[in-house]
């Protein structure tokens, strides 16, 4: 039997992420259109039950039971953060990141696409304490969302877009895990803590012994997630910890990837399932009342000005530096336009800017939460449109 060439497989490989990703940005762009459209028609009333439908058991003193908005919130998220961390630990070992030539303008680029966007909320929002929790807002790219709209363009898309971008997005989600981790953590419950920390420590335990299965470090995974949910930090960093504890490679040489292979697994459930539920749910914003002074309010104007300006403004800069420096080099097939063309889709945050504003806002009241999804919402649909008119004009028609 003749042996897969390894770059043949890798190509392939390639290629059903991109195909899978852009297939899920569409869906996620009907999800989020679906919430819009039930949130401001007659069903209104059934969309709000549904978010607060009461999901859960309990079994003597035992009690667990939330609302469905965060079930998908706390709970389906962790499945989505646990994707992330596999795709950020096999980036990092075999990956775009495993080599300082590859990973250095990604993660470049990735910096300044935080930096600027946080420093251009923070200059809109800096007279109010409580506005200035969203500072996180605007960091985020949603990489199934800009896939999606690079699928609308066909060949004209170099592949070295496709990765650099994908790469620069899950150095996004890496710093976003960590802003959660450290800034939106709060009333920490210490012996709850430690039971998650027990969990962890026997999830190291199998590594250490070499252990391959699946099936130890989910169990394990979800009695992390719970005592992590009763501790006060975010019940989705359960997730990202499962995740990054996985063993990349089996017992034997030529054994299946363990990490590989959850990896493929979940990647249809997160992309049909847990990101559209996530849409649906948190997308929902009722436009009755809504003027053109409410988008000009700080804190959604700081977030349209950090997707849509910062967001490009921060990656072309430290990408064009980085070039001049002779520290990095563009991709092949990618040019200054098609540099900025890939800055403005990095504006489109949707999924994780929506998750952050849920934890900066949700404590404090409604006003909040429905302006920083507001400015989400627009600030995306703004990239898009503007990321995929730039690029359809300037990107030369590719063969199919």
């Amino acid at each position: 039997m003749s042996r897969i060439n390894p770059v043949t497989r890798g190509i392939a490989l390639l290629r059903d992420f991109f195909r899978l990703q852009a297939a899920a940005g569409i869906v996620l762009m009907a999800a989020a259109a679906l919430a819009m459209i039930v949130a401001n028609s007659p069903w209104q009333g059934a969309y709000e039950a549904f978010r607060h439908l009461p999901i859960g058991f309990s079994v003597g003193g035992f009690s667990l039971v939330k609302g469905a908005e965060h079930w998908i919130n706390d709970g389906l998220m962790a499945v989505f953060f646990l994707l992330v961390a596999l795709e950020i630990k096999r980036e990092t070992l075999s990956g775009q990141l495993s080599s300082r030539e590859q990973m250095l303008l990604p993660v470049l680029c990735a910096i300044g696409g935080v930096a600027v966007p946080a420093v251009l909320y923070w200059a809109m929002n800096q007279g109010d304490p409580v506005a200035l929790r969203g500072w996180a807002i605007p960091t985020a790219t949603d990489i199934a969302f800009a896939l999606g709209i690079l699928a609308l363009l066909g060949s004209r898309v170099p592949l070295g877009m496709k990765l650099l971008l994908s790469t620069i997005a899950v150095v996004d989600d890496l710093v976003a895990i960590l802003i959660i981790a450290i800034f939106y953590t709060h009333d920490l419950a210490a012996h709850q803590l430690a039971w998650a920390g027990a969990g962890v420590g026997l999830m190291l335990l199998l590594n250490w012994r070499g252990v391959t299965r699946l099936w130890p470090y989910l169990l394990l995974g979800a009695v992390v997630w719970y005592f992590v949910l009763k501790s006060g930090v975010h019940a989705t960093l359960a997730g990202v910890v499962t995740g990054l504890l996985i063993p990349l490679r089996g017992r034997a040489d030529d054994a299946p990837s363990p990490l590989e292979s959850l990896e493929h697994t979940l990647h249809p459930w997160v992309a049909y399932l847990v990101l559209p539920l996530f849409a649906f749910t948190n997308a929902g914003l009722v436009l009755g009342g809504l003027q053109i002074s409410d988008l000009l309010a700080s804190v959604p104007l700081g977030i349209v000005l950090g997707l849509v300006l910062g967001k490009p403004v921060g990656i072309v800069a430290i990408a064009l530096i980085a070039r001049a420096t002779g520290i990095a080099r563009f991709p092949e097939g990618m040019d200054f336009k098609a540099m900025v063309g890939l800055g403005m889709l990095c504006g489109v945050g949707f999924t994780m800017s929506l998750f952050i504003s849920n934890l900066a806002f949700v404590s404090i009241g409604d006003h909040f939460g429905e302006a920083s999804v507001l400015g989400v919402l627009c600030a995306s649909v703004i990239s898009a449109l503007t990321g995929w008119v730039w690029l359809r004009f300037t990107l030369k028609p590719g063969k199919d």
